[in-house]
């Protein structure tokens, strides 16, 4: 099980809180909302889980920070596939640019910049209570769940 650290509370397997400017679900549908400019934003506690080693000091990791990109990009999207549709990482190009110690707060916000048909693109800044300490690019793909799950399967069984 892995930990993450919400504003409050430790998690597992479960996704941090999420604040997104994203509208939400009318009259029980799922709209065709993901448009550019829209903003999601997400905040952790640095936890040991997230951390590596540096001197004598705990710091918050960059696996970690690509982590952490992902799932405030992730959140943002999440309301608004349709049934049938789900989303993958495509890629991260990220710059971890100053350390943040254990259990000091961070911050990530995303903002939707592109959208290439199923391909949804995003700049990403990382904050901690003190300044910025990384920033990202990072790519989603809107995907069919049941052919991915499908070729999944079929490379677990030894097949192609």
């Amino acid at each position: 099980c892995t930990q993450s650290i919400t504003r409050t509370r430790t998690l597992c397997a479960v996704a941090p809180r999420v604040k997104s400017t994203a509208p939400l679900r009318k009259n029980g549908m799922i709209m065709d909302t993901l448009k550019p400019g829209m903003k999601s934003e997400l905040e952790w506690e640095v936890t040991e889980a997230l951390t590596t080693k540096r001197g004598d000091y705990r710091v918050f990791s960059t696996p970690s920070m690509t982590w952490f990109v992902e799932m405030t990009a992730h959140k943002l999207v999440e309301p608004h596939l349709k049934a049938g549709q789900g989303q993958v990482g495509l890629q991260v190009n990220i710059r971890h640019m100053a350390p943040t110690p254990l259990g000091k707060k961070v911050r990530c916000e995303v903002e939707l910049v592109a959208v290439d048909r199923r391909k949804l693109s995003f700049k990403c800044k990382v904050f901690d209570e003190v300044e910025q300490v990384g920033e990202a690019e990072h790519d989603r793909f809107v995907i069919d769940p049941d052919k991915y799950m499908a070729k999944l399967k079929a490379k677990v069984e030894g097949g192609k």
